[in-house]
Formats: C-alpha cells, sequence, structure tokens
C-alpha cells in the first residue's frame, strides 16, 4: 500500500503529525512518499511581522497541547522574534528536494531533523547554510553538497515536485496540508484531514484496509 503525504517543511500541523507519521512510515507493508506542496513557498512567503509571529506562536501552543511535540523558547526568541528573515518554506523544501534525489529513502528522517532544527534548537531553516549543516550532521553529505550550490537542475526537480503537490492537491478538494492519501492511480483516496492527529494504531488499520 502506497501513502503519499502532503506537507511543507514550515507547517506547524505537519511538525505535529511527526509521531504519527513516524508510525506509518516503520510499518511493513506501508510504503510512504513524501511530496511538498510549496504552501509557503515563493509567491506564498511571507515577512515575519510580530503580528505573524504572536498568531503562529499561539496556533503552535494549541499544537502542542494537542500533539505533544515540543515548541522551544529558543525558537520563539529566535525565529519568531526575527524580523529580519522570512517566512519562506521555499529553501527547506529545496533541502528535501536534494535528499529525494540522493538518498529519497531517507526523505522523512531529513525532514524531521529539518523540523527538530527549527522547532527545538531555534535555528533559522530558511538558510541554505544552515539547512546544509543540518543534512551533513545526518551524514546526507550528497544532499549538503548539492544544498550549498544549487543547480538549475535541483531547482526545476523541486519545482516540479511542488507543483505536482499542488495539483494532487486539487484534483482531491484538498485545502491544507498535512494530508494522506491512501493507494494510488484510479484507486487513490483521500482520508480525513485529521487521520495524523488521532490514534495511530486504528490509522494504520484503516490505512491496510483502504
Amino acid at each position: 500500500m502506497r501513502i503519499t503525504y502532503l506537507f511543507d517543511p514550515l507547517c506547524g500541523w505537519c511538525y505535529g503529525a511527526s509521531p504519527v507519521l513516524g508510525r506509518i512510515a516503520a510499518e511493513a507493508g506501508l510504503t510512504l512518499d513524501l511530496l511538498p506542496v510549496g504552501l509557503f513557498a515563493g509567491e506564498d512567503a511571507r515577512p515575519m511581522e510580530a503580528g505573524f509571529a504572536a498568531y503562529a506562536w499561539a496556533n503552535d501552543q494549541r499544537i502542542a497541547r494537542l500533539t505533544g511535540q515540543p515548541f522551544s523558547e529558543a525558537y520563539r526568541r529566535q525565529v519568531l522574534a526575527d524580523t529580519t528573515r522570512p517566512f519562506d518554506s521555499g529553501p527547506a523544501t529545496l533541502a528535501l528536494c536534494a535528499v529525494a534525489t540522493t538518498l529519497p529513502a531517507r526523505g522523512l528522517e531529513a525532514l524531521r531533523a529539518i523540523q527538530a532544527a527549527r522547532y527545538v534548537e531555534g535555528r533559522d531553516t530558511t538558510d541554505l547554510a544552515v539547512l546544509a549543516a543540518v543534512l551533513a550532521a545526518r551524514g546526507l553529505e550528497e544532499a549538503a553538497l548539492r544544498l550549498r550550490a544549487p543547480d538549475a537542475a535541483l531547482r526545476e526537480a523541486c519545482h516540479a515536485r511542488m507543483a505536482e503537490g499542488r495539483a494532487t492537491m486539487r484534483r482531491f478538494g484538498i485545502t491544507g496540508v498535512p494530508a494522506l492519501l491512501a493507494g494510488s492511480g484510479a484507486a487513490q483516496r483521500a482520508l480525513p484531514a485529521d487521520a495524523l492527529f488521532g490514534d495511530a494504531d486504528s490509522l494504520i488499520v484503516r490505512l491496510r484496509a483502504a
């Protein structure tokens, strides 16, 4: 059974879904495909303003209460309070595309490392140098090398993945992430939006039955 995960690396709810997603990825017989949608990338990026930062922090606290995922004070002080950097998921998505083109089996590991760097360590994951260091620390040296000097081929591949993700959202009428699709081809179908925030065992049973 193929499971497609639609996400954005700067989406707090996607970070909140990480524990359940890890359970899915570890389950025998389920193959997890990561498909970024670029929800906050490119023209959809925005400045990190005080009002938006306050809104984001309040939402993050709700996610923390629901999922148990930590959002540190370092993140609040060093990321949300830094108005010199944009809220732009393009660089982190590019980092994940670099992993997808080198060691695709480690894509989820790379996503979780990038999320931890931002939300726990308070590092700037809109900075390619920071992202390359995160990948290198996980032993993803080839991907880190590509990210330090991204060429046209990597950027085009990343753009194509985001375009595919957005087209998939439109096809299934999905308006936000995270989102899960079960199956492939004509049999592929979307799961309810809250699927990643309930009981993991029950979700896995549903995926196997899809």
